[in-house]
């Protein structure tokens, strides 16, 4: 099976099924039989097929303003436009009007990635073939800037969801580009480390989520556990937030997801542990541990890499238990799942 940046590709697909549900729908499932060279190759089928259901729905339209001049009134009247076409002897409204269009930031995006992927190198000839077959629905939709796009900005509702997903990969496609090269063409990295983490953060969470409800699995934010009386050093404290908190009955497990290159740090030769994430881990559990019982565990989960050491320990801080594990994304996905079933085995125990 292709790897890429040290994951199997069919395991990278399997990740945002998780992470974005939609992908276990009959539409996508057969994605995860095939090989691909490239995780650009992935995402293009990916958005071949996810763009392919849509036009068949139809374009996400919504209401775009408009100003033009009208010989009778619609919408509302502009008065400075008006009278200019008075001065100019135009007999003609100026109108300004809300109109239900395709041309909008969503499909501005959907444009933009497909060409993206037309020209990058990875994608496979066949899988580019596929994509021009869609390029002609777009062709009312204008082109933008990339560096304009406002990922928060996206609003989505009840009647633009299916667009949640495309919209993700959109953006691990675009925020993938380098600087552009000589002739003013973008051209794109492999799948980046901060890629990775947030899909792999994304991926466990969701698992739990799926699997393992009674556990109430959520991102959850850490309070400061210092004296209350001076309330304005909480404001110059930096914000805890968790990737994943697991409770069961009285006991709860802080998980924090890691994806690096090189999962251990090096000094002198020697292989340590990045000092960072134990020192944040170590926090979050003695701040969520208020009454210092011990209930609260933390685990550093890291995604296995090609070194040949990986972090694999246990040790207790005081009364709180704090793991280092390795999840071995390289195997099949049947055996990261039971990975992942061993880490609810220990809050359980």
């Amino acid at each position: 099976m292709i790897k890429d940046k040290s994951i199997w590709i069919r395991n990278v697909y399997y990740m945002l099924s998780y992470a974005f549900e939609i992908l276990k729908k009959n539409n996508y499932e057969h994605i995860a039989r095939e090989e691909f060279d490239h995780i650009q190759d992935l995402f293009a089928e990916i958005l071949y097929k996810g763009v392919s259901a849509q036009l068949k729905r139809g374009l996400h339209r919504e209401y775009v303003g408009r100003m033009e001049n009208l010989s009778v009134l619609k919408g509302r009247l502009d008065i400075r436009g008006s009278i200019s076409n008075r001065i100019r002897c135009q007999n003609m409204l100026c109108c300004e009007y809300d109109e239900l269009s395709e041309n909008n930031r969503f499909n501005q995006i959907l444009k933009a990635t497909l060409s993206l992927l037309l020209h990058e190198k990875s994608v496979s000839p066949i899988r580019k073939a596929q994509l021009k077959q869609l390029m002609p629905f777009f062709s009312g939709i204008d082109e933008i800037n990339l560096h304009t796009i406002r990922w928060n900005g996206l609003i989505y509702q009840k009647n633009n969801q299916a667009y949640r997903m495309l919209m993700n990969v959109c953006y691990f496609i675009i925020d993938g580009m380098l600087m552009t090269n000589e002739s003013g063409n973008y051209r794109m990295t492999t799948f980046s480390d901060e890629h990775m983490n947030r899909l792999f953060e994304r991926f466990v969470l969701e698992y739990y989520r799926v699997h393992h409800r009674e556990l109430s699995p959520n991102p959850d934010k850490i309070e400061w556990d210092i004296c209350r009386e001076n309330p304005q050093v909480i404001d110059f404290l930096p914000t805890m937030q968790s990737d994943i908190v697991l409770h069961w009955n009285n006991q709860s497990l802080i998980i924090d997801t890691k994806y690096y290159t090189h999962s251990l740090q090096r000094h002198f030769d020697k292989a340590t542990i990045h000092s960072a994430n134990l020192y944040q881990i170590f926090t979050y559990v003695k701040n969520l541990d208020i009454e210092n019982s011990g209930r609260v565990s933390g685990l550093l989960l890291y995604a296995k890499t090609d070194e040949d050491i990986s972090p694999n320990l246990t040790a207790i801080f005081g009364k709180n238990r704090i793991m280092v594990r390795t999840l071995d994304l390289n195997q099949n996905f049947s055996v990261i799942a039971s990975q992942l079933e061993k880490f609810v085995e220990e809050i359980k125990s």
